[in-house]
Parts: C-alpha cells; structure tokens; sequence
C-alpha cells in the first residue's frame, strides 16, 4: 500500500506545551466531573455510595440504578472514548491522513450491519461474542474503502467520500433489515445510533482486557509507524517494513472500533476530533497524541453524555447522534487546510460510442408511461399478485395517483437539477442530493418544526427553497474558490448532509407531537402524498422541463471551462444565477412532497449518458424519465415487496444509489 504524506496544508501547530494539553483534557473531564457528581447526589445521597458499590440494597431501586445502570455507564463511556480516540491516530498516522477515522472510512457501518445480519438471521453466531461479528463487518467494508481509494493515491478526500458513502449504503440496508423485521426494529435503531445506557456492568467488564491489549500492541508499533512520516523508501532503508506496520496499525484501529461497536453502537467522529484536537494544541509527535488523544477522546464523550442527559427532550438523544454535531462541523473547518488533489473524477463518465436519437428518447417516454399504469393497477393484495379490476380500481385510483405523481414528478425534477448541476461545475458525481443541496433544503424544514407550532406547505417551500439556494450559493463559492475541485464540493456536502441527520435526530427525540408526519416525511417517501401534493410537484415539473430547452445552450458550453464560456459572450454570473434558480426549485419542491432522497439525481444523468445521449438537451430530457422512473419503480417496490407493510422509496433508491455510485468510483479509479 502506498500512502501519501501527511498534506502539508494541515501543518502541527506551534508546541502549546503541556499546559494546554492538560487544560484540553481536563476542562471537559472537570465539567463531565461535576454533571456527573450532580447527577449522583441527584440519584442517592453520598453517604450511601460506598456501601451501594459494594453491597446495594435489593429493596431501594436508587442504590440499584447507582451501582447497575449509573456506573456502569460512566465507565463504558470512558473506555468507548479513549479506545476511539487511540484508533482514529493510528488510522491518521498509518494512512497519513488528517481526516481518516473508524466513520469516515466506513468501519464503524460494516461492523453494525454485521451485528444487525447476526442478530435477525444467525443469532447463533453472537454465542462466542459479538465482538468477532463486529470485527469481521467492519474489515470487510474497510478494504472495500481501500480498493477503490487505492488507485487515487489514497488521498485523503477520496477515502473519506468513498467511506461515507458505504456508510449509507450500509446505512440503508441496515433500515430495510429493520423495516422487514419490525418486532426488533427500535431496540435496532436505539443500538445503532450509538447508547451508551448500561444494564449491568458485564460490558464494562468485557471491555477493559480487549482494549488494554490492543493498547500494548498499539504502543508496540509507535517506531515503525513514527518511520512512516517518511517516504515508504526512506522508512524500507531503514530496516522498517510500512506494508506490514499499516496492516498491523489497521488492524489495530479496526479492532478497537469494532469493540466499541460491539458494545454501545456507532459513535462517530470522537476519533477524528481527538487526534485533531491533541495537534492542535501541541501534540506533535505521534507518542504524544497516543497518548493524549484517548485522554481527549475519553473526556470528550463523557461530557457529551453528560450533557445529553439533562438536555430538555423528551427522550434521551443517543450519545452518537450528539457526538455528529462535533464532526460535522469540523470536516467543514477541515476542508479549506486540505491539500488539493488531481481532479481525476473528470475521467468518470459512462461514455458510449454511439448517439441516441430522439426515436429512443420516445421509446422511454413509451416506457415510463406503461410503468406508470402497472404502478397503479399492479401489485399485491390480499389475493396476491394480480392486476387491479375496474371496480378495484376504481377504488385505488385515489389512493395510488398521487404516489405515483409525485413520485414521477420529484424522480424527474432531481434529475434535471443533476444533470444540470454535473454540466455547470464540470463535476460527474455533482447531483442535489450528494452535495448537500437536498440536506440544505431538509435543515431548512427541520429548523421550521423546531421554531414553528405549525406546518404549512407554503411555509415548508419557502424554507426548502431557501434552504436548497442557500447551499447551492455556498457550493458555487467553494467552487470558484478551488475551480470546482469533485472532491472538496463532495465532502462540503457530506458534511451538510451530515448535520441534516444528526439534528432530525435530536428532533426525534424531542417528544414533539407531530413527529409522525416528521418521521415519514425524513424516510423519503410518498405514504402522505395528497392531490394537492400531486398538483403541486406537476406543476413544478412542468415549469422545469419548460425552462430546459433554453439553459441547454448554456449546459452545453459551461463544461468547457470559463474561457471558453466568456469567449463565446456568455454572461456567467448571470448564467450561474438562472441555473442556481433551475436547480433549487425543483430541488425544494422534490424535497417537500417526498422528503430527502438520496442519489436519484446522480444515478439519472450518467444512466442518460451511457444510453447515448451525449448533448445537453437530450441528456436532461432522457434523465428526466430514468430519474421518475427509477423512482417511481422504488416507490411500487416499496410498496409491494413486504406487503402490508412498506418500505419508504428513499430507503430503497439509497440502497440501489450507493453501490451505483461505488461503481462510478471503481471505474474513475482506472
């Protein structure tokens, strides 16, 4: 494995001593400290502490919680965040890579969907410890990482896109596990989402030996992997062998992440902050950070479950969504110091040899059409499989029309917001949905719950809007800054999307009575659609495809760089406008009716260009129908597979986008 050095645009800071590395440790521990002390005189005086440790009193349901659920916990979660705080810097050091960490890289969603797999369908595999599940899921998805990072020098951006986007992949099927198998689903989903609430002290237990011995063999490697601040010949001329110290090193951070998976759930981004921190404030040699950055981790995880604790919601809000808010905004504060990268997924477009016509063109129309009719009239009832009777539908038509309306219409509306999106950056893996412009619109709508008693459509749009054109201004910023590099773009909105989740997550938990139609709505799918919703997404497509023969000029000349644009008289600020408009409309309202959806609009315009449609045009008219009809397939299929019950549309185009886009990285790779 060959690895590229440390970026220099992410420099150690100047030595802050020891000091400051005290004063990081301790301020939160100090804090964590006094919730904690608080919470305990709060729980049972502290004269009965000593003897609840010891020998707790069956009868006094305080002294039980104290000594079975309180302390429990306290250690857990020092032991979680220390063993993530170790892992993710030996992940950065061995992979010299400011960014890397068990999330990041998709560790962490291989070893849960493991455990979820174990769990529902051979539970018998649990029975010599789960830890070896976890271990063998999260190996798995790391290679995974690195065989399609590998041939991009594994730079620090593509590793972490491409172990973000396995995570959802993992993510989603996870969901579609949970979704068939209902009965287990919330225990499931408190699981994954990373809590630390203990019943029993036989995790704590479990933990500490696994942790103290990867921690031995951890320190065993501190001169081999200080060697690789080297070149790979540098550090082979000196007796040093950096395949095998990464191996071992990984391994290593593997195991330790997995064990905290294992135990809690996924908590994310301790083990980027930790590592970050501890350089930050002047630990610069990898001992150092070896040794302060479990400390910061340790301490960082038991404050954020402290304040978890005494948050105002009305349920408890898993230490790991909590913990998301950390890393988010620190990706976004990471990404200007990172190193630029040669833009080599400009090589990954689908291309073909040949030119579809317009013939072909009706012929998906043709296509999209009888899709159109079987969604409506096909599917399984109590009587199995059968096409629909006039009398049943008759009965249906109302149920099932504006599903597939909407569903036709968001489809095709992030497609062309895609499409046009990939030709005005020059960015194949650009689409609303992956740069964060559907997250945009969907905070946007999550901070309207939050601030507002009730919800209105007209209300939403204007959020959505406002939400989607916001991202969309930032993106172009960026862009213009770095000449639209793919990889910080991808990573701006990832981060974004991101905080999105995590804070409908806290929304969840906050006991709100409205939470049901929010629930559904942020699982991306068409259960709520009514006639008005129908209209409304009609409508907007309708203008959208109107405004597409005019713009296609423009999308044409756009992926030819600037000179080219301004050479030809082409206004691009006013162009960039217009454009903007085109895309976050569309955007806004397909977030609205249906909810954030996750790669309809990058699958639909590099399934347009492998069919042959070459010009602008007739590529965003050809992936206007693949994107409704890929999403209204996604939304019959939810509705049928498992029935009575369903699967959200969003789930399943998350299931079939994430490998789609795997695919797109395998082939820019080569």
């Amino acid at each position: 494995m060959t690895a590229r050095p440390l970026p220099a645009a992410f420099p150690a800071p100047p030595s802050a001593g020891l000091a400051a590395l005290v004063a990081l440790v301790g301020v939160p521990a100090a804090l964590a400290a006094c919730l904690t002390v608080i919470g305990l005189l709060q729980l049972l005086p502290a004269g009965l502490w000593w003897d609840a440790l010891h020998a707790p009193d069956v009868n006094d349901p305080r002294q039980l919680l104290y000594r079975h659920a309180f302390l429990p916990r306290l250690l857990v979660t020092v032991q979680a965040g220390a063993a993530l705080g170790l892992a993710g810097t030996l992940l950065q050091q061995a992979l010299r890579n400011p960014l890397a960490e068990p999330t990041t890289i998709g560790t962490n969603a291989g070893a849960s969907l493991a455990l979820t797999i174990a769990t529902l369908y051979a539970p018998w595999l649990l029975e010599t410890g789960r830890e070896w599940v976890a271990f063998s899921g999260g190996a798995a998805t790391t290679l995974i990482v690195f065989a399609l990072a590998r041939d991009r020098s594994f730079s620090p951006v593509a590793i972490i896109i491409t172990g973000l986007i396995v995570s959802l992949t993992c993510g989603s099927a996870s969901a579609l596990l949970m979704a068939i198998n209902r009965e287990y689903s919330e225990e499931l989903f408190i699981w994954q989402t990373g809590s630390l609430v203990q019943n029993g002290d036989a995790i704590a237990l479990a933990l500490a030996p696994w942790i103290a011995v990867a921690a031995i063999i951890a320190f065993l490697l501190v001169r081999p992997l200080r060697l690789l601040d080297l070149s790979d010949e540098g550090a082979a001329g000196l007796g040093a062998r950096p395949a095998i110290t990464r191996l071992a090193a990984l391994a290593v951070a593997v195991a330790l992440s997995t064990l905290v998976v294992a135990a809690v759930g996924v908590i994310g981004f301790v083990a980027l902050a930790a590592p970050a921190l501890a350089r930050l404030v002047g630990a610069r040699t990898l001992g150092q950070r070896m040794v302060w950055a479990p400390l910061v981790g340790a301490a960082l995880l038991w404050l954020t479950d402290r304040l978890v604790q005494i948050a105002p919601f009305a349920g408890e809000i898993p230490a790991g969504t909590a913990t998301a808010f950390l890393g988010a905004p620190l990706l976004l504060l990471l990404l200007p110091r990172m190193q630029a990268t040669p833009n080599r997924l400009r090589a990954m477009p689908l291309l073909t040899p040949h030119r579809a016509g317009w013939a072909s063109l009706l012929i998906m129309v043709l296509i999209l059409a009888v899709a159109a009719l079987a969604a409506v009239a096909f599917g399984q009832g109590l009587d199995g499989w059968h096409w629909a009777s006039p009398s049943e539908l008759a009965e249906w038509l109302p149920l099932r029309a504006p599903r597939v309306i909407v569903s036709l219409a968001a489809g095709a509306m992030l497609a062309v917001a895609g499409t046009a999106m990939q030709r005005m950056t020059g960015n194949p893996m650009a689409a609303p949905e992956v740069l964060g412009v559907t997250g945009g619109a969907s905070l946007s709508v999550l901070l309207l719950f939050l601030f507002s008693a009730r919800l209105d459509r007209a209300a939403m749009f204007a959020a959505a809007s406002a939400g989607a054109l916001a991202t969309l201004a930032a993106i172009v910023l960026l862009g213009r800054r770095h000449a639209f590099a793919p990889d910080r773009l991808l990573l701006a909105g990832i981060a974004i999307a991101t905080v999105a989740s995590a804070f409908s997550a806290i929304l969840l938990a906050s006991g709100d009575p409205r939470l049901d139609f929010l629930l559904v709505w942020l699982s991306g799918s068409t259960y709520r659609a009514t006639a008005g919703d129908a209209a409304m997404a009609a409508i907007a497509m309708a203008f959208t495809l109107v405004l597409v023969p005019p713009t296609a000029r423009w999308l044409d000349i756009l992926p030819l760089g600037e000179a080219a644009p301004r050479a030809l008289g082409l206004g691009l600020g006013r162009v960039r406008s217009i454009l903007l408009i085109l895309i976050a409309v569309p955007t806004a309202v397909s977030t609205l009716v249906v909810g954030p959806l996750s790669f309809v609009g990058l699958m639909a315009p590099h399934m347009a260009r492998a069919l042959g449609f070459q010009r602008a045009l007739p590529q965003l008219l050809a992936a206007a129908c693949l994107g409704a009809l890929f999403l209204l397939l996604a939304d019959w299929a939810g509705r049928t597979l498992i029935f009575p019950w369903q699967v959200p549309a969003g789930l399943l185009a998350a299931l079939a986008g994430g490998p789609f886009f795997m695919i797109l990285m395998w082939k820019g790779r080569r």
